[in-house]
């Protein structure tokens, strides 16, 4: 890969990392600085799947290994960043498909070590958890601790966010992920795939008051969900229904909308539980692939008004899984790194299928929001 611009010095003193996504089935790359300003950034959405109706795993690794050299290139030349600008280089470690995550992690290494800057491992769900913080024009950066609400394909989760590298789970999915269901009920209705999105789409057309599913967990005094068996409500409803071949379309938005609703129902009343037990936290937010949905969106910002809480939310394109949040997250740990006098370099760290938020670190470390 031929750097650029060799000889040009930084316009300022913030710190710019690299960074690389490849936990599932979308490859991504950014340039990042510490004071938010992304320089560039560039993605790949496989369409390898489309057929499968779901990612296929080794498809997806080999699809990250052809495409992200020159990904990494492109935002290098858009943003005319030349390796001795680079503070760091991150990339996903986990958890993911351990394919995809292999690729990223020791492609993102191999850059590293043979341009000799450090190498920074972050975990995916972490870097979902510090999206928010992302600096924003005119705006002030949330501090911690806040309560978030983490949705995504693979991931259904309330955690308390205290602080970089502290967060406490007060409750999860103990059976799919909300986006999961999303995928597998709009599959149900023969949408395409990724089927989220879709699914949203056409539940605009229906009526979400004409079939009523059931809300499992709801009003139980913990912050767990549980979505299977709305899955296989809907499921059923589908087979119960009188007609030939595929859904009547009006059929299948009703059924669209009134799953959306329900789900939606379920997830506030889940939240409402978890705002209760936190008194403490002033400031809600929710991160993930299922953020994006703007329906939920605009249900959780009537939750937080309700309970007199700030509401914050990434920008819908940084809710579905990219590079730049896994590029800010290392902005955090690097600048929480050099005010600590520490050297930060996780050359040795292993990418991991699995990587829950509690083996990350056992014990608090303060905010680097002032060092920005």
């Amino acid at each position: 890969m031929t750097s650029i611009h060799q000889n040009t010095p930084k316009k300022n003193n913030y710190s710019i990392v690299l960074s690389i996504e490849s936990s599932c089935d979308d490859t991504a790359c950014a340039l990042i600085q510490s004071n938010g300003k992304v320089l560039a950034e560039a993605i790949h959405t496989q369409r390898e799947h489309n057929c499968f109706g779901g990612v296929v795993p080794e498809i997806a690794a080999r699809a990250h290994l052809s495409h992200l050299p020159g990904l990494v290139s492109s935002v290098m030349q858009t943003a005319h960043i030349s390796w001795h600008h680079i503070d760091a280089i991150a990339a996903t470690c986990g958890p993911g498909l351990i394919g995809g995550v292999i690729v990223g992690c020791t492609f993102a290494k191999g850059l590293a070590l043979a341009q000799n800057i450090p190498f920074i491992g972050i975990n995916h769900i972490e870097a979902h958890a510090l999206t928010v913080r992302i600096p924003k024009k005119n705006l002030s950066q949330i501090p911690f601790p806040y309560l978030l609400f983490l949705a995504s394909g693979g991931h259904c989760q309330t955690i308390v966010v205290n602080a970089i590298g502290q967060y406490t789970q007060l409750g999860g999915t103990v059976d799919d992920a909300a986006g999961e269901v999303f995928d597998k009920v709009a599959k149900m209705l023969g949408l395409p795939w990724p089927g989220g999105p879709a699914l949203e789409s056409l539940a605009k057309n229906g009526n979400e008051n004409s079939f009523t599913f059931p809300k499992p967990l709801f009003n139980r005094k913990n912050c767990d969900f549980s979505f299977s068996g709305l899955k296989t409500a809907v499921s059923n409803l589908i087979d119960d229904q009188p007609y030939t071949g595929s859904l009547p379309k009006q059929l299948a938005a009703d059924i669209a909308a009134s799953f959306q609703k329900t789900i939606t129902e379920t997830i506030i009343n889940r939240l409402q539980y978890a705002i209760e037990v936190t008194p403490q936290i002033t400031t809600f937010a929710a991160a993930g692939g299922v953020a994006s949905n703007t329906y939920l969106r605009q249900k959780l910002f009537q939750l937080a008004e309700k309970n007199n809480l700030q509401f914050v939310v990434p920008p819908i394109e940084y809710c579905t899984d990219n590079a730049v949040m896994i590029g800010w997250t290392a902005i955090e740990k690097l600048i929480l790194a050099r005010t600590k006098h520490i050297a930060l370099d996780d050359i040795s760290l292993l990418p991991r299928p699995r990587w829950p938020l509690s083996e990350i670190s056992d014990k608090p470390i303060e905010s680097a929001k002032d060092n920005l």
